[in-house]
C-alpha cells in the first residue's frame, strides 16, 4: 500500500507546509550522509584505507548535530502547531527515524575504528567476503528505508523488513564460521574478533534500517508494527 505524497501539503498555512517539508528534507539529507558513512566504513575496511576510516569517525559529530537539529525542529513544531492525525505521526516518525540514523552513524564509526586496528595489524583476516556481502545488504536496506520514507511507500518498507530477516540469518552463519576458524587457528583470534565486531555493527545497521521502515508504516497506517514478525507486518498491511 502506498500513500499520496501530497497528503501532508493540504494546509491553509503555507508556513506549516514548509515546516513539515523542511523537517522531512533534513531527515533525508541526514540519511544520505549516514548511508555514505556506512559505505565508506566498509570500503575503508576492505581496502585497508586508514585515512578514509578516520574521515568516517570525524564526521560522526556532524551526524550527531543533524539529529539534534531535527529533534529541535520537531519539538518546535509540536509546541507551536500542535499537529494532529497524519501530521503528528509525520513529526514523531521523523524524530524517531533521526534517532535510528544517528545510531547507524555510531555503528559506522565503530566499523571504521576496527578498520584502523586491522590496518595496523597488517594482515587481511578471514571474513572480508562476508563483511562485504552483509555490508552491501544493509547499505541497500538503509537506502530503501529512506526511499520508502520519501515516497510514503509501505511496500518498500515491507521489503526492508524482509531483508532484515535474511541479514540476521547470514550474520549468524558468518559468526559460526569465524568461531570455527578461530578454534582451528588460535593465532587469528585478535584479527577475527575485529571482524566479528564489524559484522555485529553491520547487523545492527540492518536493525535500524528496519526500525525506520517501521516508523514509515506507523506514519502511513497509524499502526505500531514494532516487535511484529515479517509475516505479521505483511498481514497488517493487507488489512
Amino acid at each position: 500500500m502506498k500513500i499520496n505524497t501530497d497528503l501532508h501539503t493540504q494546509h491553509i498555512s503555507q508556513q506549516f507546509n514548509a515546516e513539515l517539508n523542511e523537517v522531512k528534507n533534513r531527515l533525508l539529507a541526514m540519511g544520505g550522509l549516514v548511508e555514505k558513512q556506512v559505505s565508506d566504513a566498509i570500503e575503508a575496511l576492505i581496502e585497508a584505507d586508514s585515512e578514509l576510516a578516520r574521515s568516517v569517525r570525524e564526521k560522526d559529530e556532524l551526524i550527531n548535530d543533524m539529529e539534534m537539529a531535527i529533534d529541535e525542529e520537531c519539538t518546535r513544531i509540536l509546541a507551536r502547531r500542535q499537529p494532529a492525525a497524519s501530521d503528528l505521526r509525520l513529526v514523531i516518525a521523523c524524530s524517531k527515524a533521526a534517532s535510528d540514523l544517528e545510531r547507524v552513524g555510531d555503528e559506522a564509526a565503530k566499523v571504521a575504528r576496527h578498520a584502523i586496528e586491522l590496518c595496523e595489524q597488517g594482515e587481511s583476516p578471514r571474513g572480508y567476503v562476508e563483511t562485504r556481502h552483509i555490508g552491501d545488504r544493509v547499505r541497500a536496506m538503509i537506502k530503501d528505508s529512506l526511499t520508502a520514507f520519501a515516497r510514503f511507500d509501505t511496500d518498500l518498507a515491507l521489503t526492508v523488513a524482509k531483508a532484515d530477516k535474511s541479514v540476521d540469518m547470514e550474520y549468524k552463519s558468518a559468526m559460526r564460521e569465524l568461531v570455527t576458524f578461530m578454534m582451528e587457528d588460535p593465532r587469528s583470534i585478535s584479527r577475527v574478533l575485529n571482524i566479528m565486531w564489524v559484522l555485529r555493527s553491520l547487523e545492527r545497521v540492518g536493525d535500524h534500517a528496519r526500525n525506520i521502515a517501521e516508523h514509515l508504516i506507523y506514519l502511513v497506517k497509524g499502526t505500531d508494527v514494532r516487535h511484529l514478525s515479517y509475516k505479521e507486518m505483511k498481514r497488517e498491511l493487507k488489512d
